[in-house]
């Protein structure tokens, strides 16, 4: 399970993790703490997988894969909600199918959802498809309409695609592949179709990847090394990603940039496996390769942090 972590437009936090039967969430009763409201069970049978994605108007979108039991055996679909304030309700889930509408087999091989909103305010959402690459499907931002899920193609790609905005709206989404590389898709200005990128040399694991903007206009890319599991990040231009230590953790690690005494870093956060405490660290923003010193933080948690 991974929580996810959005602040609304009244300034309080919501989170969120997908539990048996649905979603868990949980709100701040005022901005800042230390009361929580929750957990709420957010029903919807059959969720597998979860992710979050919040656009400029402040809305939560969340967007789930979901495995059930039919008549004709196992369904799998997309589901998509939207939260409109925090603490509400959130509308009914809608289902956006798979890539392979016409195909149950292949449409039982769909990897989970990354999401992310744009400039234009549109919602998109990406999946490793059967073929083993990447198919992405966007949502009408004025309209409120979905466009027929759309192939980018590539291979080899693994489970836990990340997407990531930057303050401008432009797009980077990072799929982890097999062969010692991943594929990255870009958008080279707001609101532009997304291009397909160079490939990054990242022999990551599945669902270890994440990405947050690390300064203005640049997204840094994170994940951990499928052999020694060293967190390890990358930034477009960089000329080779740098190595961050967390060997000992597992899953993604999670990444907000902030000030730390004067300076623009990447706080990082990850669970240590061995303890099963929270382990943070600060990444300079203008130093990718520089090195980070992990400390020990809290009591021992049982899930990947926000």
């Amino acid at each position: 399970m991974v929580l996810r972590l959005l602040r609304g437009k009244d300034g309080r936090l919501t989170a969120y993790a997908p539990v048996a039967g649905g979603v868990a969430r949980w709100t701040e009763e005022r901005p800042g703490g230390p009361d929580w409201a929750g957990p709420w069970l957010i029903e919807v049978p059959g969720l597998v997988r979860l992710t979050v994605a919040q656009g400029a108007d402040g809305y939560a979108h969340l967007v789930g894969l979901r495995r059930r039991e039919g008549k004709d055996g196992p369904q799998v679909d997309l589901v998509h909600a939207t939260q409109f304030q925090t603490g509400r309700a959130l509308t009914a889930w809608h289902s956006l199918g798979t890539p392979h509408p016409k195909d149950r087999t292949k449409a039982q091989r769909t990897g989970p959802p990354a999401a992310a909103v744009d400039s234009t305010g549109a919602l998109r959402v990406f999946v490793r498809n059967a073929g083993g690459g990447v198919s992405a499907r966007r949502q009408d931002p004025k309209k409120g309409t979905w466009e027929r899920w759309t192939d980018w193609k590539g291979t080899d790609v693994l489970d836990g695609l990340s997407a990531a905005v930057t303050a401008d709206g432009r797009l980077e989404v990072l799929a982890p592949a097999g062969k010692g590389a991943s594929l990255r898709w870009y958008q080279p200005t707001p609101g532009a179709a997304p291009k397909r990128g160079e490939d990054v040399p990242a022999d990551a694991r599945p669902d270890s990847a994440s990405a947050v903007e690390s300064s203005p206009g640049t997204v840094t890319h994170y994940w951990r090394d499928a052999g020694s599991g060293e967190i390890l990040a990358w930034r477009p231009e960089a000329p080779a990603p740098a190595p961050l230590g967390g060997a000992s953790g597992t899953g993604p690690v999670a990444a907000l940039r902030a000030p730390v005494d004067g300076h623009d870093c990447v706080v990082l956060a990850h669970r240590d496996a061995s303890s099963g405490r929270l382990a943070v660290a600060a990444h300079p923003a203008e130093d990718e390769a520089a090195g980070v010193w992990w400390t020990p933080s809290g009591d021992p948690g049982a899930q990947h942090p926000a």
